[in-house]
């Protein structure tokens, strides 16, 4: 993932410090370390407790948004419960309608007529 170019740019700059390898040591290895941190920097890495702090985050919003969408279901499936029992009641209401209605004017012709 990282590119070559930036491999290639730390290794050339390690090299370029250890060529004064008449150094001390130590001025040595601060120059390579120097080198390593920032190329590290530049890649915006982030520390091992950093990540795990942000996993642990992930999780708990990971479970929450699952508790949430069982909610929802839950929530929908009683709506639609509800709104099936209401188009229900409303197809009787209209059933009885029509049904009251038929034997009302049967009988009221069947009088007149008379």
């Amino acid at each position: 993932m990282v590119s070559q170019d930036r491999i290639s740019r730390l290794a050339q700059q390690i090299g370029e410090r250890l060529q004064g390898a008449s150094q001390a040591p130590e001025e040595v290895q601060k120059g390579v370390q120097q080198v390593v941190k920032g190329a590290f920097d530049r890649l915006e890495l982030v520390s091992r407790e950093d990540f795990d702090i942000l996993m642990d985050v992930l999780q708990r919003t990971r479970g929450r948004v699952e508790a949430l969408e069982k909610q929802v279901a839950a929530l929908e499936e009683a709506l639609d419960a509800s709104a099936a029992v209401t188009d229900e009641d409303a197809e009787e209401v209209r059933e009885a309608e029509v049904g009251s209605d038929s034997p009302e004017e049967d009988a009221g012709a069947g009088e007149t007529g008379r």
